[in-house]
């Protein structure tokens, strides 16, 4: 299995497709395609969500704002899993999530590679040129072996990505707000745990009063609400409403949460 994820919308991801299918039979399998676009924090945020819930598989993941610079490409072997990605962070997130020792490749896709992969055809689109043609040789290979593959070598130079730690204490919580969903739920970095012992209350987050339920339907329809999502983590939402825009806080935006 190969899974593509990427900020390109369509047509492009389809030309990805082309590419891997015209090197190997794996199967492909859509993640997302619509990521915040050009937001490399988000679509990691994202990535270590969805990517644990695959059995073994190459991961391609595509947010690549430095696209056609001097940014390098890595391959990221998580256990049975690799990832894929531009040298910016995206895959360090997920990668940790699918497993607790990594092993980081950097992928020479200027000329380093050989005849599998010669230079990227053009400047802007290496999701095509670059990512595409790696993850169908990397699923061919074999996970285990991916340090055989000309271009491919071990490196400790690599742009890691962290997601950013919440501050909480007694009164409150601050933290930054990770990701907006489609349905306009703001995701924060605050741990779920910080609300235990303040459900059925009211909190201000940045200002605004709501109550803390655990589902957004504890409230009227049009009524904030902070709860914990899925993840764990804390969301601003109104209940078949968008938050984001209820709360005026929107991906990478500071979230102050005050229960005192």
């Amino acid at each position: 299995m190969i899974t593509l994820s990427s900020d390109f919308g369509s047509p492009y991801p389809a030309a990805m497709k082309g590419v891997i299918a015209d090197r190997t039979e794996a199967r492909l399998v859509d993640v997302a395609h619509d990521l915040p676009r050009q937001n490399v924090q988000a679509g990691a945020f994202w990535l270590r969500e969805v990517l644990p819930y695959f059995p073994p598989a190459v991961h391609l993941a595509v947010v690549d704002p430095g696209v056609g610079t001097d940014r390098g490409a890595v391959v990221v072997r998580a256990g049975e899993h690799a990832v894929v990605a531009p040298d910016n962070g995206l895959a360090l997130p997920a990668a940790r999530r699918l497993a607790d020792d990594l092993d980081i490749f950097g992928l020479d896709y200027r000329g380093g590679a050989g005849d599998w992969l010669p230079d990227p055809a053009s400047s802007t689109f290496h999701g095509r040129d670059v990512f595409a043609p790696a993850a169908a040789r990397v699923h061919e290979t074999g996970v285990d072996a991916v340090a055989s593959v000309p271009g491919i070598e071990p490196t400790g130079e690599y742009v890691d990505l962290r997601l950013p730690e919440p501050e909480v204490g007694e009164d409150g919580a601050v933290g930054e707000a990770l990701a907006v969903d489609g349905f306009g739920n703001v995701i924060t970095n605050i741990p779920g745990e910080a609300l235990e012992g303040h459900f059925e209350e009211h909190v201000k987050a940045n200002g605004v009063w709501a109550s803390t339920r655990r589902t957004y339907a504890a409230v009227d329809e049009g009524h904030r609400v902070i709860t914990v999502g899925s993840h764990g983590n804390v969301e601003l939402a109104v209940n078949q409403g968008r938050g984001d825009e209820t709360f005026g806080v929107y991906a990478g935006g500071r979230v102050s949460l005050q229960w005192s």
